[in-house]
């Protein structure tokens, strides 16, 4: 069997932690660099990995050259995507993004561009992709249990990215008011905002749902919070062919819903011809209405199995089968998410409905 070695480049996003450590338990895979221009970024992952000091790098062109990555993940922050891509692509290497695709649709057509004339593969992950409730929500659709899907609800988000770190450890109130001013994510120019943060997530795992079908067109607003550059509370309504789709993101929501779900609760709610299902984070049935069953029930979520787990299993495995990637780590589909993230965010600067942006 192949030992797939693994880099990771720019700790901007703290789920750089959350992806090595999938790569570092893989029997198949091998963490043979990291790099950051900032090394107090990469010490917790130094410590947890216990990664040698020969595989620490501050420069990414060192990394890739003297440790030779078949894969490399990438989490900058969400304005440099397409940058970073354009950076490692011509090193021929198969590309894991983290969420979101890009901040624009030129920079994600540009990203799919650079890996296209490498002939390597690029997945965009979107961690709610692995929650079982909405792979369960998936797989019930696509054995028709509720009919042809004609509304997808999302709301999601959490307390905001400066309460926690990879592996979703805390951090106290007094970190959270000091790095707030500092991060990235509380940067226009940088791609900050809970729009660009979680809208990507609802619309693409929307797109998926909906079975690749695009809106036709897109309303949005955003809160404006005084003293911020960037929203934290966005709605996108989505006209299709079949009706509307609403899309709600939400930096500060009352609990985080890997601890306590807030109400609203984070997730999904499809209707479809026939049904409805509630799909929501972390939790362990899904509800579905149906016919037969019009009180609705509770269905227990899917145990997922190798190698749909996450992300880099998954991946890995495409690239042992020859498989291409799909569904939401498809640049095909999360394209389409990217074509609606761009036309909410014209809506909402024009206060007006927009076409969707093709």
């Amino acid at each position: 069997m192949k030992t797939w070695r693994v880099a990771g480049i720019n700790f901007d996003h703290m789920h750089m932690g959350d992806l090595l450590r999938q790569a570092h338990e893989h029997p198949s895979a091998e963490i043979v660099g990291i790099s950051d221009e900032t090394l107090e970024r990469m010490q917790s992952v130094i410590t947890n990995f216990g990664i040698a000091p020969e595989r620490v790098f501050t420069d990414y062109r060192r990394c890739i050259e003297a440790t030779k990555p078949d894969i490399v993940i990438l989490c900058p922050a969400t304005a440099k995507h397409g940058e970073w891509t354009e950076k490692v692509a011509p090193f021929g290497t198969h590309i894991i993004m983290e969420k979101p695709f890009a901040a624009s649709l030129p920079e994600a057509n540009r990203m799919i561009a650079a890996v296209k004339a490498t002939g390597k593969q690029l997945a965009i992950n979107w961690p709610l992709r692995w929650y079982p409730p909405h792979v369960t929500t998936k797989r019930l659709i696509d054995e028709g249990r509720i009919g042809d899907v004609i509304e997808v609800h999302y709301y999601d988000g959490n307390r905001g990215p400066m309460w926690h770190v990879a592996d979703k450890v805390e951090n106290t109130p007094e970190v959270v008011a000091r790095e707030k001013g500092k991060s990235w994510f509380y940067r226009k120019a940088d791609g900050g905002g809970s729009l660009l943060d979680y809208l990507g997530y609802g619309v693409t795992l929307g797109t998926w749902y909906h079975g690749g079908r695009a809106p036709i067109e897109v309303t949005s607003m955003v809160d404006e919070p005084a003293g911020l550059e960037v929203d934290e509370h966005s709605v996108t309504i989505a006209r299709y062919a079949s009706g509307l789709s609403k899309y709600e993101t939400r930096w500060g929501t009352f609990t985080d819903p890997w601890t306590l779900q807030p109400q609203p609760k984070c997730g999904f709610v499809v209707v479809g011809s026939k049904g409805t299902i509630s799909s929501y984070d972390y939790e362990k049935t899904i509800r579905v209405q149906t016919p037969d069953c019009p009180e609705g029930k509770e269905i227990p979520v899917d145990a997922l199995e190798a190698p749909n787990r996450h992300p880099i299993e998954y991946v890995i495995d495409r690239l042992e089968t020859g498989k291409p990637i799909e569904g939401p780590l498809s640049p095909i589909i999360a394209r389409i998410g990217q074509q609606i993230v761009d036309t909410a965010i014209q809506s909402a600067r024009e206060k007006r409905s927009v076409s969707l942006i093709s």
